[in-house]
């Protein structure tokens, strides 16, 4: 008899423990499938210098990261107004600078300005389209992010192409930093500083504290597009894939 209920008491808990992961997976992959990233789009034309085609009459993009097919919304950063687009490909070769390539009608129907293509892309499908890449970050943060999660921490090998651009005249309100990543330590955040200064030589990287365990690690701020870029595509080095270009208020 005892022998029978010691059976039923550890069948029991072996059910119990089975389930359980199941509900933890289901967090994390809800976590996985968001993409958010707000930068400078590259408005396709006869003279960008990418070798695949893009119909501008389309609401087609190129993006890096993005399956084909994956449904994002575009929002102009500077007016608010925002559209639904479909990622053509993610082949194009193109400047790792810019967020993604847009059409022409996408441009002009949110109403873009064209020499300052400020947008915000972020990915609404349901599926879990975001493609995951070789990446490294510390213990420590790989730890804290499973159980309190902080946007700006994915990484990546990025792409070595570049792409042809127009001179843009300098904006008075031109104003933009690059958010490198968020961290949950300071002391973390201080690691990364001082590896950006030590091996690429940026002078304008700053530690922002957001809260208690939010540290954003900042470079800028920026008051010409060519500067930017020039830091932007230096920190190609430090392998990071969701750089964020954040405009100052």
């Amino acid at each position: 008899m005892n022998y029978k209920i010691l059976i039923i008491i550890f069948t029991s808990f072996f059910l119990v423990s089975c389930e359980a992961p199941k509900k933890t997976d289901k967090l994390n992959l809800d976590f996985s499938k968001k993409y958010k990233n707000s930068g400078f789009a590259l408005i396709y034309s006869d003279g960008v210098d990418i070798k695949k085609k893009l119909d501008n009459r389309s609401l087609l993009i190129f993006h890096k990261t993005l399956k084909n097919k994956s449904s994002v919304k575009i929002t102009n950063l500077k007016n608010g107004k925002s559209l639904i687009a479909t990622v053509k490909s993610n082949k194009a070769k193109y400047s790792d600078f810019y967020n993604s390539v847009i059409t022409t009608r996408i441009a002009e129907t949110l109403e873009i300005d064209f020499t300052e293509p400020y947008i915000e892309v972020v990915l609404i499908s349901k599926e879990n389209t975001f493609i995951a890449k070789k990446s490294k970050t510390f213990d420590q943060e790989k730890k804290v992010a499973e159980k309190a999660p902080i946007d700006g921490i994915q990484i990546s090998d990025l792409s070595k192409s570049k792409s042809k651009s127009k001179k843009i005249k300098k904006n008075e309100n031109f104003s933009y930093s690059i958010k490198v990543a968020d961290f949950y330590y300071k002391k973390t955040a201080q690691m990364m500083h001082d590896r950006i200064v030590n091996e690429i030589s940026l002078k304008n990287v700053k530690i922002i504290k957001l809260s208690k365990t939010n540290y954003r690690v900042l470079i800028g701020p920026f008051d010409d597009i060519n500067s930017l870029r020039i830091s932007f595509e230096k920190m190609k080095s430090l392998f990071f894939e969701n750089l964020e270009i954040i405009k100052n208020v």
